[in-house]
């Protein structure tokens, strides 16, 4: 895990990586790369290295990316992002034939919709969510809401029910528990959710002035969707 011995995950980390039949595309914002608590690394660290594959960029054309356009390409690889327009991850696992490969986004949610959009690539797969009420574990960082999960945590959910296989999410999500646990004995303070304090009062920042920004805190408040 290349940490301090003290804080070392690697204890926390399966002796041997999971067998999985899906491969992951991790596409991240190159400004997810600097961060120094980071969940790909543990993600990766989890899985075989032919599992699990990271494309750092914003923009990824077919000329420069022909393995991943022919993955995009693929009928049977689905894209986890969520919208209107994307199918929840169950219904699509109870398929006989499962996909083989699905792309996650690596960035905040303003960087993820940044890189779905503006990427032509990524409309081509099938667009799937995630319908849980699960609250993310990456205490250590603010979410939108609380149900808003970290990228570790999507792909150990996303996995489980690919490979009908409970024990993966449990872990996966076991070194990143360990993480949070250090962080937090070493100083660092439980992050809630933007929905949590605005809803309690807690927010302690200017409001934006931006109308399209204070709509979004507006939803968050009054538990809409967003």
């Amino acid at each position: 895990c290349s940490r301090p011995q003290k804080v070392c995950l690697c204890p926390f980390l399966p002796i041997h990586p999971l067998k999985v039949s899906t491969c992951l595309y991790v596409i991240q914002h190159p400004a997810e790369e600097s961060r120094v608590l980071r969940t790909v690394p543990l993600l990766a660290a989890c899985l075989p290295p032919d599992k699990c594959k990271i494309l750092v960029g914003r923009r990824f054309s077919e000329d420069r990316y022909p393995e991943l356009a022919t993955v995009c390409r693929n009928p049977s690889t689905l894209i986890l992002y969520p919208g209107a327009e994307a199918t929840n991850l169950e219904e699509v696992a109870v398929m006989p034939s499962n996909p083989l490969a699905m792309i996650i986004i690596d960035g905040t949610w303003s960087q993820a919709k940044d890189i779905f959009y503006k990427n032509p690539l990524f409309r081509l797969p099938k667009q799937v969510q995630l319908k849980t009420n699960i609250s993310s574990q990456y205490v250590i960082r603010t979410q939108p809401t609380n149900t808003c999960l970290s990228t570790l945590e999507c792909a150990a959910v996303a996995l489980t029910i690919m490979e009908k296989n409970k024990s993966i999410q449990e872990t996966i999500l076991r070194p990143l528990q360990a993480l949070c646990s250090f962080q937090l004995q070493h100083g660092a303070q439980i992050h809630h959710s933007k929905e949590h304090l605005l809803k309690n009062g807690l927010y302690d920042k200017p409001m934006p002035k931006n109308k399209r920004k204070l709509r979004r805190m507006e939803l968050l408040v009054n538990n809409v969707k967003i």
